[in-house]
């Protein structure tokens, strides 16, 4: 047998650590640390945090403070921040870890594929020319080289002193 170390999911296996499921965790991380919720910046309308289940490092989703489930509901103020934050995001995803491309991306609904439908959110997938290797289809496992907290840690330092109208920088994301 093989072991792949995932350390941050151990929250999901501690009876004490579970989460309420009937709360969303999408409304409930702006409450928490930064560090702890894996926000790498916050805006006036919305905030980028880090996905708990990532397809490939650095994957980040960009939410809505208001609980929303389509981008149809979202206000012309909440669509250009999510915009913004995402572009903002790509650049410093490029500056960070040097990745070729990105996957953008929102599911709407459960239908769609949506791990979470109830609260809208952007993915944004770092991709890389060499990324993609036999793990997934032969292993069903996907290899993710630096721990959530570690790529936390890095975007949040290298998120611009000034990203635009709104946008803050988040707590422990200082650069000199």
């Amino acid at each position: 047998m093989q072991r792949l170390w995932v350390p941050h999911r151990m929250v999901y296996v501690a009876d004490h650590h579970q989460p309420d499921r009937t709360d969303c965790p999408f409304c409930a991380a702006p409450a928490r640390t930064d560090e702890d919720a894996l926000i790498v910046a916050r805006g006036a309308h919305s905030y980028v945090l880090l996905n708990l289940f990532p397809y490939n490092n650095g994957h980040m989703l960009v939410c809505p403070y208001r609980h929303i489930s389509g981008y149809d509901e979202a206000s012309a103020e909440e669509v250009a921040e999510i915009g913004a934050l995402t572009q903002t995001a790509m650049r410093v995803a490029r500056e960070v870890m040097g990745c070729h491309g990105f996957n953008l991306g929102m599911n709407q609904g459960e239908i769609a594929g949506a791990g979470i439908a109830a609260h809208l959110h952007q993915h944004i997938v770092p991709r890389w020319a060499s990324d993609a290797n036999f793990f997934p289809i032969i292993a069903k496992t996907k290899a993710m080289p630096q721990l959530l907290g570690d790529v936390r840690e890095a975007i949040a330092a290298a998120w611009p002193v000034d990203p635009g109208p709104g946008v803050q920088r988040p707590a422990g994301g200082a650069r000199a």
